[in-house]
């Protein structure tokens, strides 16, 4: 079980780093394998809808987000995590990248457990909340929810680290996961299975629904 944990900030060791480390050391410990994975702070142009992503597999611009869907189908979740005044920036990558996937219908994100952290000094955080979850449920993906809304506060990593309601609630995301996922026993669930493996089932359920109703047509 690997979880990629996405970094949002322009920071590559800020706030929100020091969030997803508290989220790194539990899983761990829980025995989830982690790997995280920084946007960057280089600009990031938002989706023009040019459709190329259907034929290319992936966005028609080569930055992060190509970087990040090249890796994507190798991990078994995901957490998104950004600073309040910067989660445009998320969400421009974020755009992007679901938008690729469903085009390509690559399916790297489907039925894939995720969840979204954010980091303020005071303010916003519901919102950039709300405005990341929002991609999880375009993208059919099982949110995964902690105690109370997966939120630090502070103005330094010192702060965050401070900020022990903040702190409690992400180790309770990281068990919550780990559990969730252990009880789902991976090699039978349907939430690891692909679309196709789903669809093959449902076709055969079908059959036989229709063969015990009409026996005759079992020798057919």
């Amino acid at each position: 079980m690997k979880v990629m944990l996405v970094n949002g900030s322009p920071h590559e060791k800020g706030c929100t780093y020091t969030a997803l480390m508290e989220l790194t050391d539990t899983f761990e410990k829980e025995g989830v394998g982690t790997q995280l994975f920084w946007i960057g702070n280089k600009p990031l142009y938002s989706c023009i809808d040019c459709g190329k992503c259907g034929e290319l597999g992936c966005c028609v611009f080569e930055d992060r987000v190509n970087e990040f869907l090249a890796v994507a189908d190798d991990y078994d979740g995901f957490i998104f995590a950004s600073p309040v005044h910067y989660a445009g920036a998320l969400t421009s990558f974020m755009g992007r990248a679901f938008f690729a996937d469903l085009h390509s219908g690559k399916n790297r994100f489907y039925l894939k457990p995720a969840a979204a952290v954010v980091s303020a000094r005071r303010a916003g955080t519901t919102a950039a909340l709300s405005q990341i979850n929002k991609f999880f449920l375009w993208g059919h993906m099982p949110i995964v929810s902690s105690r109370y809304w997966n939120m630090v506060h502070g103005s330094t990593p010192q702060e965050v680290r401070e900020d022990r309601e903040g702190m409690r609630n992400l180790r309770m995301l990281a068990k919550t996961w780990s559990g969730s996922c252990a009880a789902r026993k991976p090699e039978k669930s349907w939430a690891f299975q692909s679309p196709n493996m789903i669809k093959e089932q449902e076709e055969k359920q079908c059959l036989i629904i229709l063969v015990r109703k009409h026996p005759s047509w079992a020798s057919a």
